[in-house]
């Protein structure tokens, strides 16, 4: 066996958002490099034969960023999304299974965001922001484009192509809201719509609205409210009519867990067909009868069908199940999935399964060794079962302990480790265990896969339970003699950033610490971070809930600053709207007032995830020196 290289790590591609046809026959996928050297992500759509008569080809030829693969209802057509014609714009295109041939559908200016193909052969409902005008035009060539916050902010619209024509229509519908998603009733009938009353990430997600819109006569009909970050909408047939259902967070506060919402559209009657679940739903998935619901059960998955009045559970599956996509009577399913030891490929099969793997879009890493992988379960210090990951050094037994420790904390902190393989470009326990460090993956409570309650427990609270959760799996992996307590590490990047900060603030245990696009005020993050509100009901308050102090300065690492001995390499995208910079600059000022040990990156042209391979490159090695300086003999 070869060993792991950092080129290994970001070089690669990997599938994503497989699209089932509707005869099961055939499967297209995107696929997109891990890493990009330009301006543009170029991305291929791949067709695969779900029986495996036909070996796998790409369904284009162009240098070009393609997305949203969408089958037309009798799977003879492939739309799609590409900036063939001019990068940055993407437009709908047509593939004709039956001669190869591809047609550009829309020449939109400003675009298009989405689509969905109708049950109407000649109709395609598009997600675009309305085009430029010539003021628009004129303003940007005269330089005259000052900015009014909440005026001509942009605004995805629900448009009709119709493919006779060509000709694109905007219905006079919704007024001025935002759309966010489509799904057409089974039979061909109305289109549910949800809309935000605004695009804004802080705001939008809270001011959601179902509505129902008739394409062939342009009327509507409105559903009323749904709940924070509504989204995966999915219609099925009932003894009392049509329902549609949606997953949402569970009222009343922003940081909680995920439910199932079933409206029964005649009778709007509304209820939550998860309340009281251990586990949290992902994805709907519409068939032409009940629909299936993916669950982050824990460390695995759960696939169950939402029956009339029950739950089915059809099958369990390891680690996690991404981007589910069903043949229209449910018989058939392709998803995202992997094992401990390999990445994600398309697997196909019966709900039921089992799934088989269709693609192996990472040859690369065959023969590469891995470290060992296990679950753990453990109870907190209140008794809570909670449960997490070990990764072992490659090559190395537990019997061969104690090693050096780096322990990694998810982001969200409504995320998880599933039981999958652990090997990305920042950092990852895969990288650490090539390294010959032993890597602690906890999953404290705050996170997915545990149902409502084991989220919410965080809200207003972070920092403080879910912190002692890692503290107690840290102390259990020293008892069994696999951790040395003289050589832990602690890394995460985003809450998992936050939390390395918080840690090194409130222990001097840890030798290493990396945070990485980290929280370290949480008034000032619900100030300017995008998703504001969310992060406000994580920290407890604002800065303008009154004269301070205030609920969220006793959760900020930076109110405790002064305590900090242990080394910190801090990480930070430049572009970060996320959790911009100046959380890094505001740690890496206090540091350098308190005097400690610490390294300050900023990476150009970069969010709240690293994209460009010299970058992720440079992560990858970064935190292997950082932690080698400190935590090695």
């Amino acid at each position: 066996m070869s060993g792991l290289t950092a080129e290994l790590v970001v070089d690669g591609r990997d599938p994503r958002t497989p699209a089932l046809a509707p005869n099961g026959r055939l499967v297209c996928y995107v696929l997109a490099p891990i890493s990009r050297t330009g301006d543009r992500l170029d991305t291929e759509l791949w067709l695969v034969d779900t029986e495996g008569a036909v070996a796998s080809r790409r369904a284009t030829a162009d240098t070009a960023t393609e997305s949203r693969p969408r089958w037309s209802a009798d799977s003879a057509t492939l739309f799609f999304l590409s900036d063939r014609a001019g990068r940055g714009t993407p437009q709908l295109h047509g593939l004709n299974l039956a001669d190869g041939t591809t047609t550009t559908l829309t020449s939109w200016r400003a675009g298009v965001i989405d689509h969905l193909p109708l049950a109407d052969p000649d109709l395609v409902a598009l997600l675009a922001e309305d085009e430029p005008t010539e003021q628009d035009a004129r303003r940007a060539r005269d330089r005259d484009d000052a900015i009014v916050v909440g005026e001509y902010e942009p605004r995805a619209r629900l448009r009709l192509l119709d493919l006779r024509t060509g000709r694109i229509t905007t219905p006079d519908v919704f007024g001025d809201r935002h759309v966010m998603e489509l799904r057409q009733r089974p039979d061909g009938g109305p289109l549910a719509v949800l809309t935000g009353a605004s695009a804004d990430n802080d705001y939008g997600p809270r001011t959601g609205q179902l509505h129902l819109l008739d394409p062939a006569t342009g009327t509507t009909e409105h559903l009323g409210p749904v709940g924070a970050d509504a989204r995966s909408l999915a219609w099925w047939p009932g003894e009392d009519g049509w329902h549609l259902g949606y997953i949402a967070l569970t009222p009343p506060v922003l940081q909680a867990g995920t439910a199932v919402f079933d409206l029964a559209v005649d009778s709007r009657v509304l209820r939550n067909r998860t309340a009281g679940l251990s586990m949290c739903p992902t994805t709907l998935g519409e068939t032409d009868g009940a629909p299936l619901v993916v669950f982050a059960d824990g460390l695995n998955s759960t696939l169950a069908r939402l029956d009339p009045t029950d739950l089915t559970t059809l099958s369990q599956h390891p680690g996690r199940l991404d981007n589910l996509t069903t043949t229209p009577a449910g018989e058939d399913i392709a998803v995202l999935t992997g094992t401990r030891y390999q990445p994600p490929n398309v697997h196909v099969g019966p709900p039921a399964g089992p799934l088989r793997k269709i693609t192996n879009t990472r040859p690369e890493l065959d023969g590469i060794a891995l470290g060992p992988q296990r679950p753990l379960a453990y109870r907190a210090a209140d008794g809570l079962d909670l449960d997490g990951l070990l990764v072992l050094p490659v090559g190395r037994t537990a019997s061969e302990g104690p090693f050096p420790l780096v322990t990694i904390v998810h982001g969200g902190p409504y995320d998880r480790y599933a039981d999958r393989c652990q090997l990305f470009w920042f950092p990852s326990a895969q990288w650490l265990a090539a390294a010959g460090y032993a890597v602690f993956l906890p999953n404290p409570r705050g996170g997915q896969g545990h149902g409502h309650q084991f989220a919410a427990s965080v809200a207003s609270r972070v920092g403080q339970q879910e912190w002692t959760d890692i503290l107690t799996g840290i102390d259990l992996l020293i008892g069994e003699g696999i951790a040395d307590p003289g050589r832990l590490g602690i890394a995460g990047w985003s809450h998992g950033g936050f939390m390395s900060a918080w840690a090194v603030s409130q222990t001097d245990r840890f030798r290493a610490a990396l945070v990485g696009a980290g929280i370290v005020d949480w008034g000032m993050l619900a100030a300017t971070g995008e998703n504001g509100q969310f992060e406000a009901a994580l920290g407890g308050s604002t800065g303008w809930s009154g004269i301070g102090p205030h609920p969220h300065d006793a959760v900020s690492p930076i109110s405790f600053a002064s305590r900090i001995r242990t080394p910190v390499l801090i990480l930070h995208g430049a572009e970060d709207t996320n959790v911009p910079l100046g959380q890094a600059v505001y740690l890496h000022r206090a540091l350098r007032h308190f005097d400690v040990e610490h390294e300050f990156v900023i990476y150009p042209r970069e969010g709240h995830s690293i994209r460009e391979r010299n970058h992720q490159l440079d992560v990858l090695r970064r935190t292997r020196a950082w932690f080698d300086r400190w935590l090695r003999p």
